[in-house]
Formats: structure tokens, C-alpha cells, sequence
């Protein structure tokens, strides 16, 4: 499977600017999504970002009635971030468990969702769900066009060991609810390898930076969490 188009990869930035625009015609709709039931929600960013890239998407969640916090690593540089095994991530999530009682929903942009996959699968009795956007997470990082900057940054190899077997276990059925959102347009990573047969795909137009502002992808993320919600076993 190949990376996108060189012509995809020059859009982004003014995709990514139209984006940001259309947020200002879209507060009504925004305003009509299903009401939150107060759940807490962690929210992991992308590969170089922090929690500031996710302000939008915290404080949209919270409007709604949610409990939306940043995940408080810092910029994403992978194992940099998240520690060994992901060890201060899942100590978040466990803290955040702890703290309210009850499971946690993880939502996670690009490098972030691969991350609330892994952290699923580690602690499932402590997640409720898993809403990806935009994660390559089921298919090769040669698959995109930011896997060299990938390992500049995070300092991992993607074919070492360790980053090979974190690869087969994130591309697993998770044990909990799982949607992904993911866009066919998308000019850093193939929109195929964002999704799979084993869990709810919502398919979206939008560049890669920046999707986690498109009116669009805010309202998907706001109706899967108003779903589950009204889901006794969600």
C-alpha cells in the first residue's frame, strides 16, 4: 500500500486553513449534537503536538456535558512521551480511572489514537471505548509520508523489535467499542491503514492537519459518544 500523493501532501496546509474557517459557520450544528453524561474522556494528540492541538475538541466535549481532560505528557514523541511500554500513559489513565470511578474514553488524533488502542488493550477493564481519527493503525508506516519523521523524533525505528510487536497488538480487535474516523483524502497517512473490519468506521473528507477542528469530525466523535451513552452497555 502506497502513501499518498505528493499533490494530497501540498494540499494539507490549505485544506487544513479551509478547515479551521468552516468551524465559524458550523456553531449551530455543532450545538445540536446528542448532550454528554459526564463520562471522563482522555484525549491524546498527534505525533510533535500537546494538549493545546486538542483545545477545540477538549472544550466542544465539555459544552456537551463531558469530562474532557488532556492526557498532560507534554508533546507526543512516542515512547519520549508515553515512557517504556507506555508506562506514564497508562499511569494517566489509571489515575483518571481512579479519580472518577469510572472507565475511561480515549479519543486519539493520528499517533494519539494508536496509542488509546495500545492503552485498550493493556488496561480494558479501565477503558470504555476507543474513538480514533486519523491513525494509521492497521497497515505499514511506509504506508504514509511521515514515518521518516517518525523516527527523527521519537527516535524508534518502525522495523525494530519492539516497535514491530506494539504494531501487531494495536492493529488487534480491541476488547472494547471502537470507532475510527478516517479520511481517504488525507495527504500524510493512507486513509486505508486508519481503520479495519473489526469496529465502526466513519469515513470523512479532510486533510490530516488539523481534522481534529473540522465541524464534521466533531459532530461524528459527539454522535458515537451520544450512542454509546444511550447504550447500557456501552
Amino acid at each position: 500500500m502506497r502513501p499518498p500523493s505528493r499533490l494530497l501532501w501540498a494540499a494539507e496546509l490549505p485544506r487544513a486553513a479551509f478547515g479551521l474557517a468552516s468551524l465559524l459557520g458550523a456553531q449551530r450544528k455543532l450545538a445540536k449534537a446528542p448532550r454528554g453524561d459526564g463520562r471522563p474522556i482522555l484525549l491524546l494528540p498527534g505525533l510533535i503536538n500537546s494538549d493545546r492541538s486538542l483545545v477545540v475538541l477538549r472544550r466542544y466535549l465539555n459544552q456537551l456535558g463531558y469530562r474532557a481532560e488532556g492526557w498532560g505528557l507534554g508533546r507526543n514523541f512516542g515512547v519520549r512521551a508515553i515512557g517504556n511500554e507506555g508506562a506514564l500513559l497508562l499511569d494517566r489513565v489509571r489515575a483518571l480511572h481512579a479519580e472518577t470511578g469510572e472507565r475511561v474514553t480515549l479519543i486519539g488524533v493520528s499517533l494519539g489514537g494508536i496509542m488509546a488502542r495500545y492503552a485498550a488493550h493493556r488496561l480494558p477493564d479501565m477503558v470504555r471505548e476507543v474513538v480514533t481519527i486519523s491513525s494509521p493503525f492497521a497497515g505499514s508506516p511506509r504506508a504514509t509520508n511521515v514515518w521518516r519523521s517518525f523516527q527523527v523524533l521519537t527516535g524508534e525505528q518502525i522495523d525494530a523489535p519492539n516497535v514491530l510487536a506494539q504494531r501487531k497488538l494495536v492493529a488487534e480487535p480491541l476488547p472494547v467499542p471502537s470507532t475510527a474516523i478516517w479520511s481517504r483524502s488525507d495527504g500524510f497517512v493512507n486513509g486505508m491503514i486508519c481503520h479495519d473490519t473489526n469496529g465502526r468506521t466513519i469515513e470523512v473528507r479532510s486533510s490530516h492537519v488539523l481534522v481534529q477542528v473540522r465541524p464534521e469530525v466533531l459532530l461524528a466523535v459527539a454522535r458515537v459518544l451520544g450512542e454509546s451513552a444511550r447504550d447500557p452497555m456501552g
